[in-house]
């Protein structure tokens, strides 16, 4: 009847009876008429557990060495589901990312896909087979080593294939029942969004939602590829997508018109893996802030929001700060002290404990009022403000770290989002 791209998250496949249970589905999705490829990630916390391992070991493993260690929980994942798929009958074959055709640039630990040649995936499914693909990473295209593809690199792995493929429709399982209006964990009576369209979403991705991360929904918007995010524990219908129809054989009357009863706000994500980094004392001069992001950008970081004041009095001088990961906060910092003597600043302050609240959606586009309404609910609480960030379908503030939970479940409520039922989270640790 159709291709279909599955993948299956580490909190699906935590064990041997997880294991099984996808199993099942596999093989269901098989015996309907499909042919199958599934996607799947290291087991549990495998992936965890390997990096505190390399940091008992060196505390600054070699990122060449870190990635043939990480790539190594996947490829047991892969392994012993086609094992439970075979003591079903069924024929299913594993693959590695570089046996699957997944091409890669270089960089270790944060590698980007260049293209996917599926030749050996496409063989199986001709021959009758389901294939199984070890998902988070492949191989560099000028060292030929292999690299791993940063967190959520699983679902990049899946929408990839299915592009290459030319797949009907990619289905990412996970814990929970689909996209939600905020993460359940933080706002128990969270909201399960139907149908959400791929601007949204990318919105929603790249501003803390977990459920999919970025380059994953870059890429199926780039193809024109459906997405179903749903449960790896229930048999509900989760969450499309798409601004393309659903594919007939997998389409619902009911979500396939969701998308034009979205309310103004779809969605509220926060972020509590960023830090701000103030350059203090710049010189407000033409030319200055080129050399502080060219550095920013040459050491290979993202950043998010951008804060620059107005100098004030004779000294001519201001501050300027910006948001990005926690986790290259350091990078920053050396690439900033390198440049300091062509920038002139005072110096640089560094503030991990912050967290960043977001809402999303296009309504905001001709709905007045509703930043307004956002600031007032965060008053309320008492949560201060120390950055702010907007486009024409967001609004991103920055408040303390402590506060953040808080600011999320009263803007929610502000909004009208909360659920008469509280959402259920079927499994995973939350590592």
């Amino acid at each position: 009847m159709g291709l279909v791209v599955q993948k299956y998250g580490g909190s699906s496949v935590a064990d041997a009876e997880g294991i099984k249970r996808v199993a099942k589905r596999i093989a269901a999705t098989k015996r309907a008429g499909h042919e199958v490829v599934v996607v799947v990630s290291a087991m549990g916390d495998t992936t965890d557990n390997l990096i505190d391992l390399a940091e008992q070991v060196s505390p600054r493993p070699p990122a060449r060495e870190l990635d043939m260690l990480l790539t190594s929980g996947e490829r047991i994942s892969m392994a012993v589901l086609a094992m439970a798929i075979s003591n079903l009958g069924l024929e299913a074959r594993s693959f590695t990312g570089s046996q699957a055709g997944v091409i890669t640039d270089s960089s270790h630990g944060r590698a980007r896909i260049i293209d996917v040649t599926p030749g050996r995936i496409r063989a199986a499914l001709d021959e009758g087979s389901i294939a199984i693909v070890a998902g988070f990473q492949g191989v560099s295209q000028d060292t030929k080593d292999i690299t791993t593809l940063g967190r959520g690199g699983s679902d990049t792995t899946a929408v990839a294939l299915a592009a290459a493929l030319k797949a009907d429709v990619c289905e990412i399982y996970t814990d929970v029942d689909g996209v939600y209006t905020a993460d359940p964990r933080i706002v128990p009576t969270a909201r399960k969004i139907n149908r959400i369209a791929t601007e949204e979403m990318l919105e929603m991705a790249a501003n803390g939602a977990k459920i999919l991360m970025l380059r994953c929904v870059e890429y199926a918007r780039n193809y024109d590829l459906p997405i179903h995010v749903r449960s790896s524990f229930s048999p509900h219908e989760g969450t499309w997508v798409t601004d393309a129809p659903i594919p007939e054989a997998f389409a619902s009357p009911r979500v396939s018109q969701e998308l034009q009863q979205q309310p103004v706000i779809v969605g509220i994500p926060h972020d509590d893996k960023e830090a701000k980094v103030t350059v203090v004392g710049v010189r407000d001069d033409p030319g200055i802030a080129a050399v502080i992001f060219k550095a920013i950008a040459q050491a290979e970081i993202n950043i998010d929001m951008i804060v620059q004041n107005v100098s004030v009095g004779p000294s001519g001088r201001t501050d300027v700060s910006f948001t990005l990961p926690k986790a290259e906060g350091a990078r920053a910092i050396d690439a900033l002290e390198k440049v300091k003597p062509a920038v002139g600043f005072e110096r640089v302050e560094y503030d991990d404990q912050i967290g960043k609240i977001s809402l999303v959606g296009v309504g905001m586009r001709s709905h007045p009022g509703v930043s307004a309404r956002m600031f007032e609910a965060l008053a309320r609480e008492q949560i201060n403000l120390e950055m702010i960030s907007t486009s024409e379908i967001r609004i991103s503030v920055v408040t303390r770290a402590d506060q953040l939970e808080g600011a999320v479940r009263a803007v929610h409520t502000a909004f009208g989002l909360d659920a008469k039922v509280e959402a259920v989270v079927y499994g995973g640790s939350g590592r």
